[in-house]
Parts: structure tokens; sequence; C-alpha cells
């Protein structure tokens, strides 16, 4: 396939890897950052009309020449004159003498395509890795979990690392594609997705959450009781608390995924007035409404 493919089939495909074997995703994997390196190199060549019309006529030996065109056209003139049994990495071939690839251009290829390229056979093969899309709640993100997900009619539990954020990638190792004469089988690779939370907004690894308090909790301070995930705390209110006022707990935010602090939880006070008032409640709001010194509003400006 790859060696009819379009331009658009070449960089969906080259995108694709690239995520997966992207530094970022696989921080301190040195075959994913050797993979990541192999993939920008072969999509270069793929990407320059000269060399991609060498890989469509001379396939694996393109990279073997060079990508060198006086060395191509001695390679024509060679392989025309009958001559079989050497390739352009022969010393004894005119302007051979080995690859300038560090690497196997036609297995990156086939990873890219998913399939195996024409000129390769022989011996056991890995399977392709796949990916697959994940979901998870908020809570799952901070405590951890696990999951299952059904990927071709078979269904794999996932363990959710606490931390993850959407984004995160997990990778299954052997759950990919099955390999073929006996080599391995490929990875899969679980995107996750964390979903908003109706009530706790998340930033980085901390968390933000509102908490309605009374009039008179707010006047003249409270113990309030809160939720937080995995249990419950108990938070204090000093008397005079205004409505906005952030309280931090240390810690109850988002774990680091890759290690150090986890973020903090932030209580946002929020002062909620009664659904209604009779006239014994307007009148104690009238007295409260004498002890504002001047213009609440009087800073407000833009």
């Amino acid at each position: 396939m790859t060696r009819g493919a379009s331009a658009d089939e070449i960089k969906k495909a080259y995108r694709k890897l690239a995520k997966q074997y992207h530094p970022d995703h696989n921080p301190g994997d040195k075959g994913a950052e050797d993979k990541f390196k192999q993939l920008n190199e072969a999509f270069e060549v793929l990407s320059e009309p000269k060399k991609r019309r060498m890989y469509d006529e001379f396939g694996d030996d393109a990279a073997k020449l060079g990508w060198d065109e006086k060395k191509a056209e001695q390679f024509r003139s060679y392989r025309s004159g009958g001559t079989t049994g050497r390739t352009p990495g022969d010393s004894g071939f005119p302007g051979g003498g080995g690859s300038s690839t560090a690497f196997d251009f036609e297995e990156i290829l086939s990873q890219m395509f998913g399939a195996q390229q024409r000129g390769r056979r022989g011996g056991p093969r890995a399977g392709g890795d796949m990916n697959a899309e994940l979901e998870v709640s908020l809570a799952d993100a901070v405590l951890g979990g696990e999951k299952t997900v059904s990927i071709h009619g078979k269904r794999l539990s996932v363990k959710i690392p606490a931390g993850v954020e959407t984004g995160s990638r997990i990778r299954l190792a052997g759950q990919g594609e099955p390999g073929e004469r006996g080599g391995p089988a490929g990875d899969l690779f679980i995107d996750v997705n964390v979903a908003e939370h109706p009530l706790v907004r998340r930033e980085e690894q901390d968390l933000y959450l509102e908490v309605p308090v009374t009039i008179g909790e707010a006047a003249l301070g409270a113990e309030v009781r809160v939720p937080v995930f995995g249990g419950s705390v108990t938070v204090t209110l000093k008397p005079g608390t205004q409505s906005g006022t952030k309280l931090r707990l240390r810690g109850k935010g988002v774990p680091a995924l890759r290690g150090g602090a986890p973020g903090d939880l932030y209580l946002v006070v929020m002062v909620k007035l009664p659904e209604a008032l009779d006239e014994a409640a307007k009148k104690a709001v009238h007295v409260l409404e004498k002890h504002y010194e001047g213009d609440v509003r009087a800073k407000l400006t833009l």
C-alpha cells in the first residue's frame, strides 16, 4: 500500500504513530524515542518528491543508495545488465558500501500502514499496535480505579492510575494485533479522557469546589462538613467569612502522575440566602443592612 499511498494517507499514518511514540507520552523510554526519530526520518523521505520517486522505484534499496540520484542511475544500469545477487549495499556494487539509514526503512513503513510491505518475507513479525479511547470520571482520575474495555469482542481490565488527565495514555502490552509467523503481539494503547464533574473544577492538579453556607454560618462562624473524593472533612469558618473566600486543603487535589506532591483542594465559600423570607426574616435583613459601612460597590471599577 505504501508505494501508492497518497500524501494525505501518509500524513495521517505518520501523525497517528508520532503521537503514540512522542517522548512526552513516553518519558524515559529510549525505544520509543528512537522510534519517534525513525518515523520523522521516514516521513521526511516520503514528503520530499525526489526521495518519494526513488522509494517508489527502488523500495528499501533507495535508502541503501543514500537517496543519491547518481547512485540510483548506476544501480539502474547495473540492474538492467542482468547482474543478480547484489544490492546497493554490497561493496562490489558501484557507489555502494552500506546503507545511509540507521534503521529498516521498510519495517517503519510497514508499521505506519499496518500491513506487510512488498518485498519483505521470512521470519517472525510483530503484530501492529492498536488504539482505543476510554472516558473516566474525575473521581477515578483522583483516586485511581479499574475499568473494563471491549476490543474486538475481547473484554480487558484497565487499571487507571491516580493522577491521569485527558490525553494520558495507558499501555497494555501484548494486547494489540497478533504477530505473524510466531512473532509477538503488538500493544494496545488506551487514550484517556477525563469527564467534567458537575461540581468540581480541575486546574492541572488543583481542584475547586463551591461550598454553600448559611448567613449565620458565615456571619457567626461555624464548623462545616464538606465532601472530598474518598471521604469528607470538617472545616472551620471564621466569624465574618465573606462569600468567595477560599479555604485551602493541602494535598486533597489530584495526585502527581509521575511522582511528586499532589495538588490542593480549594473550597470556595458561597453565602446562600433562604429560599423564602417571611415578615420577621425581612425585618432581620433590614437590621443587618444598617451594619454596612458605606457603599459596598464603591471600589467596583472596570
